[in-house]
């Protein structure tokens, strides 16, 4: 009994060796300096945290065209990327994030899901035990500008484009990806992007994020950052300038990221004037499609659809949400700069 104990007693103390020895020599205090934290400051980073007189960022441009399949809940899309290389290296090849993949059947984020079970299992629960959603990215083309297959490679949540001829620094390659994915129901697997279904009426609110192949940041601390997503987490994301245009059912209401550049194809004459009252107003929001609107369009499914147009500028991400149960309202706020951006919001009946 004695030498089990001994034996014992040692394991802890080689243990608790290994523990203080992983910690001796790095800075506990809470008062330490933030450059042990932050990368070197260099040409690019100054030590006061401003760019420095060689910095710079990457730039990416989409342009894209999403069809959203309400009966089958999935999301059809094709984009083409022109994507700028401002850095001083030669790039060969090109990361992307295929944020989706995270519902992936195969995806580790299953793995290393963590929880706890008591007298109450929810759906949700069970489902994220053992899941059988078809999730995730199917990649159907990848192509150059002139319509030339080219190389990739997907890890997971990652996917490496190989560029036939390397990228030089100041210049541009544009290039196409067609994708589609099953949208996911919120309800049962949760998630921050997806739909949920209401089943008094048959009508989903679909609020769609991360729905796009979208480029990795590139910059010279890390390199491309192509850490995998495991749905927990976020990551930078490149400015650039956005041309979207979304087909959704002609009876849904669409709320995007952008400026809406097709009013008169979209909306009604008397919703096309509430929202021409509504940049001029900067007291009390206009209501541009009303509950009785809302209730009307959800009476039955329009068998056609209809496409709006959004573009935005000089932004990181790209996010829209669509129904037949929204209302509308929306108010102008003045700029310093003379400018007026709309202040809008798309709630449910």
């Amino acid at each position: 009994m004695l030498k089990k104990l001994l034996v014992v007693m040692a394991t802890m103390l080689f243990v608790s060796s290994i523990s203080i020895g992983q910690y001796e020599n790095t800075n506990q205090s809470k008062f330490k300096q933030l450059r042990e934290e932050l990368p070197t400051p260099n040409s690019y980073r100054t030590a006061s945290g401003a760019p420095g007189h060689e910095y710079y960022q990457q730039k990416a441009d989409y342009v894209m065209h999403m069809k959203l399949d309400d009966e089958n809940t999935r999301l059809y899309g094709e984009e083409t990327i022109t994507y700028h290389n401002n850095s001083p290296d030669i790039l060969n090849y090109l990361w992307l994030q295929l944020d989706q993949n995270v519902r992936s059947k195969d995806s580790n984020t299953h793995a290393t899901s963590t929880g706890g079970a008591n007298e109450r299992v929810t759906i949700g629960q069970l489902k994220r035990l053992n899941p059988d959603f078809d999730g995730g990215f199917k990649i159907t083309n990848v192509t150059d500008s002139e319509g030339i297959a080219l190389k990739y490679t997907i890890n997971q949540t990652m996917m490496r484009v190989d560029l036939p001829v390397p990228l030089s620094s100041g210049d541009n390659v544009i290039f196409n990806i067609d994708w589609w994915y099953n949208i996911n129901n919120t309800n049962e697997i949760g998630g921050r992007s997806g739909y949920e279904p209401f089943e008094e009426d048959g009508n989903n609110v679909y609020c769609i994020a991360q729905f796009f192949p979208r480029m990795c940041v590139y910059n010279e601390v890390e390199g491309w950052q192509n850490k995998q997503f495991l749905g927990r987490g976020e990551f930078a994301l490149v400015f650039g300038d956005y041309d979207v245009k979304l087909t959704v059912p002609s009876d849904h209401l669409v709320a995007s990221t952008g400026e809406l550049q097709n009013p008169d194809e979209v909306l009604s004459k008397e919703q096309r004037r509430r929202l021409e009252n509504a940049e001029s107003e900067h007291v009390q929001p206009v209501v541009i499609a009303t509950k009785e609107e809302a209730e009307e369009r959800m009476k039955g499914k329009a068998k056609d659809s209809r496409t709006w147009h959004f573009k935005a500028k000089n932004v990181r991400d790209f996010g829209w949400a669509s129904s037949r149960r929204f209302i509308w309202d929306a108010m102008g706020v003045p700029m310093s700069d003379g400018r007026t951006v709309m202040a809008a919001s798309m709630y449910i009946k």
